[in-house]
């Protein structure tokens, strides 16, 4: 079963998102195949939740005043800050035959690829497990922040989250996209929150910093993102049973994320929804 895998380099936080969503509705659309594409963000940015409210969550003044842009995801949960990072998406159809038909085991299925990608980078990693996971979720010191907590079948070391994953279903497509962190800075994402004194912004910090971190300290050395980006081409493939094919957008993709650039993700009326 061949899909495409997109090797599309370091841009910006719009074009990132417009992306997505192009191949989203091209691979709907029957234009395109599954798709495997890997990415980063240049300058830094934060993407909000689907569902998360803006300006209560997040200090935009504060994301202006470093140079941060944000922008709102297709898909749900909280904010991540996309800086030192190598983030994947993946495209397919929900009823793709080797794709689990529901949320959670698909969550399995996709960490996979990525727990065999960093393996070959020398990491073992693992997945969190369901019951773990539904334990974190009504902690009374939960933050806004991606990182605070593993979620389903996400990838763990040592019990701190590696790596960020958010879902949505949408035209029968299912557009799964994560972030794996080449470095972490806890303060750095604290500083962005909208949390109400600067000890509430210390102590998430602090408590970031004991639940997430970088594949380069779980490696114990530097992983820059062409190594890392590498390693999960060569493992995700065989560890879904899947075929990549080295590929790029479309005319009709490049033409559509454009588009969508312009008049989605770089408008308040989209990034500022809620």
């Amino acid at each position: 079963m061949k899909w495409r895998a997109i090797k599309s380099g370091i841009n910006c936080a719009a074009y990132n998102m417009a992306v997505d969503e192009a191949i989203l509705k091209a691979h709907a659309a029957g234009q395109v195949p599954p798709t495997l594409r890997l990415y980063g963000w240049q300058p830094a940015a934060v993407s909000i939740g689907y569902f998360q409210k803006a300006a209560g969550e997040v200090d935009l003044a504060e994301c202006r005043r470093q140079g941060i842009d944000v922008v709102r995801r297709l898909t749900g949960g909280r904010a991540v800050l996309h800086a030192a990072e190598l983030t994947y998406s993946l495209v397919v159809s929900e009823d793709h035959p080797l794709v689990p038909a529901t949320i959670t085991a698909s969550y399995r299925f996709f960490s996979q690829g990525l727990l065999d990608g960093l393996n070959r980078l020398g990491i073992s990693a693992q997945m969190s497990m369901p019951k773990a996971a539904y334990g974190q979720t009504k902690r009374r010191h939960a933050s806004a922040a991606c990182f605070d907590a593993p979620s389903h079948y996400e990838v763990t070391f040592a019990g701190r989250k590696l790596v960020g994953s958010a879902q949505v279903r949408k035209e029968g497509v299912i557009l799964q996209h994560g972030s794996i962190l080449l470095s972490f800075d806890s303060h750095k994402v604290a500083s962005l929150l909208n949390l109400p004194t600067a000890e509430d912004k210390e102590r998430v910090a602090a408590m970031l910093a004991m639940r997430a971190m970088s594949i380069s300290e779980a490696g114990q050395r530097n992983i820059s993102w062409e190594e890392a980006c590498d390693a999960m081409l060569t493992a995700f493939g065989p560890a879904l049973g899947i075929e990549l094919d080295p590929g790029s957008l479309t005319d009709k993709e490049e033409a559509a994320a454009s588009q969508l650039r312009i008049e989605k993700y770089t408008q308040d009326s989209w990034n500022l929804l809620r």
